[in-house]
């Protein structure tokens, strides 16, 4: 086994590789704007330090979100292309999962990102494995009372610390953890895409809410008639 595993839909540009049994190699940028011109040179660089060719990998694992519009497609679309290109499978995982397994708690705790527009997206865990709510995206005043008392992991509780005032590790998402947790559930027979909460998802974009960029309302027509 060689996964590639890649996530871009936060502002962590993350790549790893992992072979079955641990991580060989993993790259990771925090750019929020760059996601496009970082990616491709990561797995450049990871498959180079593990003195791999890309054709040495099985299976292609990629965070699905949720994330912003633009960031969220490049992984996406990279990881499509590989898995076509190489003839393996794609994997998708919530990219919440990702933080979650890679925060260790074996507590109820929750994952909260940025989601911009003074929003977050978020969810609530059992414990690292284990996801007991959808992925949703709400204002951090909103959900603050319902996650009252849990540590809350990822960047989106260091913005808002008023509503999440126990912050906890990782900040940023890491395919270093997003490999291990899909590796683990290959070794487990954890089922294909769409298999649900105990398997892979479909690798398509999770947005939770529309684009920012939309057709403009009632512009003025310049092509002739």
């Amino acid at each position: 086994m060689l996964l590639l595993a890649m996530d871009t839909a936060t502002p962590a540009v993350t790549v790893a590789l992992h072979d079955g049994e641990a991580v060989v190699a993993s790259s990771s940028q925090v750019d929020a704007r760059r996601h496009g011109e970082l990616l491709l040179p990561a797995v450049d660089r990871v498959l180079a330090e593990a003195g791999l060719k890309l054709d040495a990998v099985t299976g292609v694992v990629v965070g699905v979100g949720p994330g912003p519009y633009t960031g969220l497609r490049v992984g996406l679309v990279t990881a499509a292309a590989f898995s076509s290109a190489l003839g393996v499978p794609v994997h998708g995982l919530c990219t919440l999962d990702g933080l979650a397994y890679a925060s260790g708690i074996d507590e109820p705790f929750a994952v909260a990102t940025d989601a911009r527009r003074k929003e977050v997206y978020w969810a609530r865990y059992a414990d690292s494995r284990t996801r007991v709510t959808d992925a949703a995206v709400d204002r951090p005043a909103d959900v603050a009372e319902a996650l009252a008392g849990l540590p809350v992991v990822g960047a989106g509780a260091r913005l808002y610390p008023e509503a999440f005032p126990d912050a906890r590790d990782p900040e940023h998402q890491s395919a270093a953890a997003l490999a291990a947790l899909a590796a683990e559930k290959l070794a487990a027979g954890g089922g294909g895409a769409g298999a649900g909460a105990e398997g892979f998802l479909d690798p398509l974009p999770m947005y939770l809410r529309r684009p920012d960029a939309q057709v403009p309302k009632n512009y003025k027509v310049v092509t002739p008639k």
